[in-house]
């Protein structure tokens, strides 16, 4: 008689978590969003390269019928992106803020989204071990499906006065895959708390291992210090691949891929046009390689790296960004 009843009783419990969570999710279901990216990419075709349009995809969640979080991951060198929402309209978009370290993203709608619903952001600090998220996105496109499990650990760096290696990341068993990138995470209340970032895989699929960028490191960057979007992704140079590349000085930025709409881009910034592997990295080369940002000469040091966070912390819109870049082996300044 005991046994059937702690059973009776489990089960009872069973059904009501199921319950919570099943309205959760048509609750906040309509924030969520689809987001389709246009990027340009080097592909090989023959015995030749050039570059051509890639599609990309991802998640997000709006936070005003304006505004949507994302991974920066997602939208860093889109040239174009569409969101779409759960009734299936569809708006363009264009990215404001992004942080790469930390992987957030925020995102602006050409126009304001009819009949929105946006969610809120939660303390993620306030978030255990233990407790139960739920995550919604678009995992190989199928559009607002939900998977849910546990937060399984907590990774946080944000104590270092260099803000280039701040991160704060909630690891979780809740199943993420291809297309979830961006999307929320939510504790039981509904609140916001993470924004799913990446997967630990080794055969590509979910393996258990996903992370999610925390909701304060998204709410500190995005929001209260809206760190600036580069519209450009950079590989550090440094030592023995700083030689290998003439750069007339201990550390450079080799510019990868460059959004032609963004402030890089229309400063003429150039991205590398052939592929090459440095150390076991898949580069691009013959892109421009940045030696200093309005004076700051760029060091691997916490010191410079603390400088040039400042710098980009203080930026705002109008304010003039010089460059001094290393362009086909002659020094060369760029202004915006």
């Amino acid at each position: 008689m005991r046994y059937f009843v702690v059973t009776v009783f489990l089960l009872l419990c069973a059904s009501t978590k199921a319950q919570d969570v099943s309205q959760l999710y048509e609750r906040v279901k309509p924030a969520v969003v689809v987001i389709y990216t246009e990027e340009r990419k080097l592909q090989r075709q023959g015995n030749t390269t050039a570059m051509v349009s890639s599609q990309g995809l991802g998640s997000g969640f709006m936070i005003s019928d304006t505004q949507i979080i994302t991974a920066a991951h997602v939208v860093d060198v889109a040239e174009k992106l569409f969101v779409q929402f759960l009734d299936g309209e569809t708006i363009e978009a264009n990215v404001v803020s992004a942080f790469n370290e930390s992987d957030v993203a925020l995102v602006n709608l050409a126009r304001p989204k009819k009949n929105a619903v946006w969610v809120g952001l939660g303390d993620s600090d306030k978030s255990k071990v233990g407790e139960q998220v739920v995550v919604i996105g678009a995992p190989f496109g199928l559009s607002h499906s939900l998977s849910s499990g546990y937060i399984s650990s907590k990774i946080s760096n944000t104590k270092d006065e260099n803000p280039f290696t701040n991160s704060d990341f909630i690891q979780t068993d809740a199943a993420i895959n291809t297309g979830n990138s961006g999307g929320p995470m939510f504790n039981l209340k509904g609140e916001v708390i993470g924004i799913v970032s990446q997967i630990k895989t080794i055969t590509g699929g979910f393996q258990g291992i996903g992370f999610a960028a925390t909701s304060n490191i998204a709410k500190d960057l995005l929001i209260d210090k809206k760190i600036p979007w580069s519209g450009a992704d950079f590989l550090p140079l440094s030592g023995k691949s700083a030689r290998l590349l003439n750069v007339p000085q201990n550390s450079g930025l080799l510019v990868q891929r460059v959004v032609s709409t963004s402030p890089y881009g229309k400063m003429g910034l150039r991205g590398g046009t052939v592929e090459a592997t440095i150390d076991g990295t898949p580069v691009l080369l013959g892109g421009d390689v940045i030696l200093a940002f309005n004076g700051i000469r760029f060091e691997m040091t916490d010191e410079t790296l603390k400088k040039l966070g400042d710098f980009a912390n203080s930026l705002q819109s109008g304010d003039v960004v010089a460059l001094e870049i290393l362009r086909d082996g002659k020094i060369v300044s760029l202004k915006n």
